[in-house]
């Protein structure tokens, strides 16, 4: 089936708004948590339960769609998205923020059924260049939603942030409505178990992933962490605001941008994935114990700077490892494992790292942070070698 340019565009546009309403709320939300007498944990919270409704929806839509369509599911979440981010403007206490934030987390977990939207519109030939438009629109947003949140704050005002994002959601909605027909036909329709998490098992009981596994997990979970402690740390160190907090984020996601679609292919070719993972991982973990001892602005931006840089090869390092350790048979399966680490460590990050920052003190939640990081490096050093595994797992069929 060919795919039509209008209906990608909208899928387009749904992921890009998600990533632009997750960015917008990113350099305000420390501060409405603040401003309700919330502390680290408190901000963690809100961190982790978005990350973890995410992780939630994710599953349970993309299976939902197998049973009852994409276009429902997507609709659905337009609206649920424009709730949340309305709430979230307007809301009188930090309890009703929190259910602002659970509100958009499981709205966003319809990245799912947008991939899948993808599928079946493109055929074979077509689906990478599909799936990549599904990869800008995250690179996109992630510059484009921290700059509109806060410069949002700083000019218009506390309600602009939520109101622009539940606003680019009815736009969407309204768009979508008019333009996306349903992709999946009744007869490929599927009854499937709605939460399935073997997956995530039967790739730790492997040897060969089980290291990468493990890196799925730990990163995201210190990177996630770095990211509550980090806005914490700048508003009570330099009285930064909105408008300062976004500007960082910004820069992040420019260097996201620059490393993952100019330089990363360049490197890879020369270093291979494993040295990049293990590179990104180590710098990664010097940059975050490093920032409880920068004095000034500046030497933040400086330390993010190779920081954002380090965390840019991660990402693609680490997903194209999974494909070749995995086997060919169940590339879908073993890269759904590492997604879902990913997200549970993106989860339970936020909740540690603000317990830290209020028990322990803000220089040892950096620190902290910086040391699991660097776990995830020794981890990923313990991969082996594809063609000694290979050798040894010939010469075990050989003697069986």
């Amino acid at each position: 089936m060919p795919a039509s340019r209008s209906r990608l565009g909208v899928i387009f546009l749904t992921v890009l708004i998600d990533l632009i309403g997750f960015g917008i709320i990113m350099p305000i939300l420390p501060l409405y948590a603040q401003r309700f007498g919330a502390h680290g944990i408190g901000f963690g919270a809100l961190v982790f339960v978005f990350s973890a409704m995410q992780f939630v929806a994710t599953a349970l839509l993309g299976r939902l769609s197998d049973r009852i369509g994409r276009r429902p599911i997507l609709l659905t979440t337009m609206l649920f998205n424009a709730a949340g981010y309305v709430l979230f403007a307007f809301a009188p206490s930090y309890a009703l923020l929190f259910v602002a934030r659970v509100i958009s987390g499981f709205a966003s977990g319809n990245i799912s059924a947008a991939q899948a939207y993808v599928a079946d519109i493109t055929p074979p030939t077509e689906r990478a260049r599909g799936m990549g438009t599904i990869g800008a629109a995250f690179g996109i947003g992630f510059v484009l939603g921290p700059m509109i949140g806060g410069l949002a704050d700083h000019y218009l005002g506390h309600f602009a942030p939520g109101l622009i994002a539940a606003g680019l959601s009815l736009v969407n909605f309204a768009s979508a409505s008019v333009i996306l027909r349903e992709s999946l036909p009744v007869e490929h329709r599927r009854e499937r178990p709605l939460f399935d998490l073997g997956h995530m098992g039967e790739a730790l009981r492997r040897e060969r992933l089980r290291p990468l596994m493990l890196v799925w997990f730990l990163a995201p979970f210190a990177f996630a962490g770095y990211t509550v402690a980090l806005p914490l740390h700048a508003t009570q160190a330099w009285r930064w605001g909105a408008k300062e907090l976004g500007w960082l984020f910004v820069v992040i996601g420019m260097i996201a941008a620059v490393v993952q679609g100019f330089v990363f292919g360049r490197l890879e070719r020369r270093t291979g994935a494993r040295a990049l993972l293990v590179v990104g991982l180590f710098g990664m973990a010097a940059s975050i114990a490093a920032v409880p001892y920068a004095t000034t602005s500046l030497q933040l931006y400086a330390l993010t700077v190779p920081l954002a840089f380090a965390n840019s090869l991660f990402a693609p390092a680490a997903s194209g490892l999974v494909s070749i350790y995995a086997d060919p048979t169940e590339q879908g399966t073993i890269l759904g494992a590492a997604q879902a680490f990913a997200a549970l460590g993106r989860s339970l990050g936020p909740l540690a790292a603000g317990w830290a920052y209020d028990g322990l003190g803000q220089r040892t939640a950096f620190l902290l942070a910086g040391a699991i990081m660097l776990v995830a490096g020794v981890s990923s050093m313990q991969l082996r070698d594809m063609q000694q595994l290979d050798a040894q797992t010939h010469s075990g069929e050989q003697l069986e």
